[in-house]
């Protein structure tokens, strides 16, 4: 696949600062009420698209239902959504009946972009579907047995199987979670479950989730996830980055002691469920190696944040933990 993504929604790195991610200045780039039926709109997914960009986004309604919505946006930055949910097309009309959807990815694989949403069947799921052009959608199965959230895709086959990322949890607000890596010949036959890692201290030692969808790089899969620490007023959602092996990705070669970024701005730490931030796409322009990255706050806004490839991949390998 070309990793060239010129047009990369992006801005430089303040004078001075030493941070490995930085946050756009202009944040939150989608409001919590951009739509007319939306509470908020979080923890969403967004791809290059026609030259310009395309997305799924959470947006909670104001009766508090949680569903996933197409967008588009000439920059990345500035979006267009749809007021009405996506309606999905199925061959099995079971696939209609769900309780929920949220925190969807999008991952472009072979010939389409496709979507992995924590779906509500009998208690949380992954269910997978996709899109030529973001304006029909197909749903194709939920993949694994409930309960099971954060379903991220790699962007191709490895060793001749899809693979993905997901978390085993619980029917609620899951107090655990490692993550693993399941393996399918077809999308919807999901098997060869492999453990990839877990908690570690500090930030990250309640449980942790895959976040966009990895990049390939020489060295590794680079993967951004999310670590949840439970402090005396609840979680806190911060995000850092792992490296997994090419060739069998449940083995990691290094990941990051310290996050690389955590809730201190307002919007971060102001709003539905307070000190969140929780990423869900990146772009990548390799020959720049610009990254921007997609993240929730607070379960209430989109915001955005920028690093560099050469600098993410150095600050992993120096402070590395595993």
């Amino acid at each position: 696949m070309n990793n060239s993504l010129p047009n990369i929604p992006w801005q430089e790195k303040p004078t001075g600062s030493t941070e490995i991610v930085w946050r756009y200045e202009q944040n939150p780039i989608i409001p919590r009420d951009l739509i007319p039926s939306s509470n908020s709109i979080f923890n969403s997914a967004v791809v290059p698209f026609q030259g310009q960009f395309a997305g799924v986004f959470r947006c909670d309604n104001k009766k508090r239902e949680m569903n996933i919505h197409r967008g588009k946006s000439v920059d990345g930055i500035t979006w267009q959504l749809e007021n009405e949910p996506i309606t999905w097309q199925y061959a099995d009309p079971e696939l209609a009946t769900f309780q929920y959807r949220y925190d969807p990815r999008v991952t472009w694989v072979e010939d389409r972009y496709y979507v992995t949403w924590c779906n509500g069947y009998h208690g949380p799921t992954i269910g997978i579907g996709y899109t030529f052009d973001f304006e029909e959608f197909t749903f194709v199965e939920n993949a694994l047995l409930p309960f099971n959230r954060n379903g991220v895709l790699f962007p191709r086959k490895i060793n001749g199987k899809y693979m993905m990322l997901s978390r085993p949890s619980d029917n609620g607000h899951t107090p655990f979670g490692d993550i693993f890596l399941s393996q399918s010949p077809d999308m919807v036959y999901w098997g060869e479950h492999r453990y990839v890692m877990g908690t570690k201290s500090g930030w990250q030692s309640t449980k942790v989730g895959a976040g966009p969808t990895p990049i390939e790089t020489p060295e590794g899969w680079l993967l951004f996830y999310h670590g949840v620490l439970t402090s005396c007023n609840g979680f806190v959602y911060s995000f850092g980055a792992a490296l997994l092996d090419l060739e069998q990705p449940w083995k990691v070669i290094c990941r990051t002691a310290p996050y690389l970024l955590s809730p201190q701005r307002y919007y971060e730490c102001v709003g539905d469920v307070p000190n969140v931030a929780f990423p869900c796409a990146a772009l990548y322009d390799q020959p720049t190696g610009r990254i921007a990255i997609y993240y929730g706050g607070a379960d209430t806004i989109t915001a955005l944040a920028f690093t560099r490839m050469d600098e993410v991949l150095a600050f992993l390998k120096e402070n590395s933990e595993i």
